[in-house]
């Protein structure tokens, strides 16, 4: 029996109504996204300080907090595919602007590859600047200290400093005025020879701050009136991935990063942003207060092992046998704390690489399945030709 028009009308009325309750789920999970995503950013702009834990504090770029930004990253993107590529119509993303949208941040994907992998190699170094300041950690804690240890120690943080502050793109000149002036020897040179080529497996025209300036040229945030809700959360993926590969980068022996600071700019005008925005301008004033030409970066390890390393090189070109016992203590204290650096070092920096690794084949999974999406709604949006 066919249904009358008030059946007709009642069927209408679910169908609208369900629509409806679909539509505002949309909505709520979209906005729980972005409220996720401004409450992890506020926790790295303002870590909480838990006394009673064992685990390294979150120091503003240090490795434990390098590993939850990491973590606050994979988290959104996970929930970024969950409420936007999987949980959606898959034709609005060939409409307007989605079908410009889209591809942008896939290809954004693409170049935080190539910054992953030079993280990865990056942090191989600073592993292998760890090594040289345990060797002088071992030799300057012989009790008591003897010529024999004193040298040893100045030898391996000379190496340590000039891999720190060395510059693929310095003169060659240049570079012998340094190691004639640090008394690096040509072995010296030979070992920082090898560990340059840990970070740097990139041809040297590559540069780390271009693929963050690429990354970001086109990154423009919604105008009012956009046809569809899901502009704002790829904007906010965009962004969070821009921003993640940006710090990375300055903290993470990388290879060229002239001009780093001021390659991102991001809207104010979402909650999310504030805490980002904040960050930003924390990490780009550290950034341009130091003028870092080499390639140490801002991690807060690294900075503390070349300010010690420093210190206690001047402490072996003015070494006489025996040690004043004031002195002894200065020194006692500050291989102490480097000791303390490298045993945050050993302990942080191979999780961290795991973490880089996961975000790489995370980022390759998620590409891949977002393509198979675009593709699926291609060959159904494509006329067939008769």
């Amino acid at each position: 029996m066919p249904p009358t028009d008030n059946q007709g009308s009642f069927l209408n009325r679910i169908s609208i109504r369900r629509n409806q309750v679909v539509y505002e789920q949309e909505v709520e999970d979209l906005e729980q996204f972005q409220k996720h995503v401004a409450d992890r950013l506020s926790e790295l702009f303002h870590p909480p300080e838990d006394t009673n834990s064992s685990d390294p504090p979150e120091t503003l770029l240090s490795i434990a907090w390098f590993r939850k930004l990491l973590d606050v990253f994979l988290c959104c993107e996970a929930e970024f595919k969950a409420v936007v590529i999987m949980g959606r119509d898959a034709n609005n993303f060939v409409k307007s602007p989605l079908d410009r949208l889209i591809p942008e941040h896939l290809d954004r994907t693409v170049k935080a590859l190539d910054i992953c992998t030079a993280i990865i190699h990056g942090i191989d170094l600073l592993l292998h600047w760890k090594k040289l300041a345990q060797i002088a950690v071992d030799s300057l804690q012989k009790k008591p200290i003897g010529e024999g240890d004193v040298k040893r120690a100045k030898k391996a943080l000379n190496t340590l400093l000039s891999s720190i502050t060395i510059d693929d793109k310095e003169k060659s000149a240049e570079n012998h005025h340094h190691s004639t002036k640090s008394g690096a020897s040509s072995k010296d040179h030979t070992t920082i020879g090898n560990l340059r080529s840990l970070s740097y497996s990139f041809a040297r025209s590559w540069s780390a701050s271009k693929q963050i300036q690429a990354m970001s040229s086109n990154l423009t945030a919604p105008r009012g009136g956009e046809p569809t809700g899901l502009v704002v959360p790829v904007y906010l993926m965009s962004s969070v991935l821009v921003f993640v590969m940006w710090a990375m980068v300055s903290a993470i022996p990388c290879q060229e990063r002239t001009g780093l600071g001021a390659h991102l700019q991001l809207s104010k005008q979402f909650t999310w942003a504030q805490p980002m925005i904040g960050l930003q301008e924390k990490i780009g004033e550290d950034w341009k207060k130091k003028e870092k030409k080499g390639r140490s970066g801002l991690l807060d390890e690294t900075q503390r092992l070349e300010n010690l390393g420093l210190s206690l090189v001047e402490f072996a070109d003015g070494f006489s046998f025996p040690v004043e016992a004031e002195k002894a203590e200065e020194v006692a204290a500050m291989v102490a704390e480097m000791a303390e650096i490298c045993g945050r070092m050993d302990e942080g920096l191979g999780a961290l690489q795991m973490q880089v690794r996961e975000l790489f084949n995370r980022i390759v999974r998620s590409r891949a399945e977002t393509l198979d999406v675009l593709d699926h709604v291609n060959k159904v949006t494509t006329p067939v030709p008769y």
